[in-house]
């Protein structure tokens, strides 16, 4: 995904999906799959073998609308979306005596700022979506 500064053109590198999903279909029958896991994949079952496999296309289908993740970092910091540099630190509440209420409005306050998308599309992008790598985030 296109997170953090690096020194390098990466359109270069992407390879779509829908890509290597057709270059499958050539060699293996895939039928799509209504299974959900809650998380971004959509899933298709490889007939030749039994399998199943999950798709995650972040550059050309955003998935926002089916995300409910955050992400929480060792430093207290809770990121909402991955494309986002929108964040809540949450180590004022824990450190507050007040109870999990502070905590929990500070979550349920976060949550409220969730962004309604990213924009990972490749071919718009001229700089990273964020500035962060994704290893700062933990994910």
């Amino acid at each position: 995904m296109p997170l953090g500064e690096i020194d390098e053109d990466r359109t270069d590198q992407f390879l779509s999906l829908a890509r290597v999903r057709e270059d499958m279909a050539s060699y293996w029958r895939l039928t799509d799959l209504p299974d959900r896991t809650g998380g971004p994949a959509r899933y298709v079952r490889v007939e030749d073998t039994g399998g199943r496999l999950g798709f995650i296309t972040p550059l050309t289908h955003n998935f926002c609308e089916a995300c409910s993740r955050v992400r929480l970092t060792c430093t207290g910091r809770l990121y909402l979306c991955l494309g986002h540099e929108t964040s809540v630190d949450l180590r004022e509440p824990l450190r507050l005596n007040g109870g999990d209420c502070a905590l929990q409005a500070a979550i349920d306050g976060a949550i409220a700022l969730r962004p309604k998308g990213h924009d990972f599309h490749i071919e718009r992008l001229r700089a990273p979506a964020t500035a962060r790598h994704m290893s700062v985030t933990g994910g």
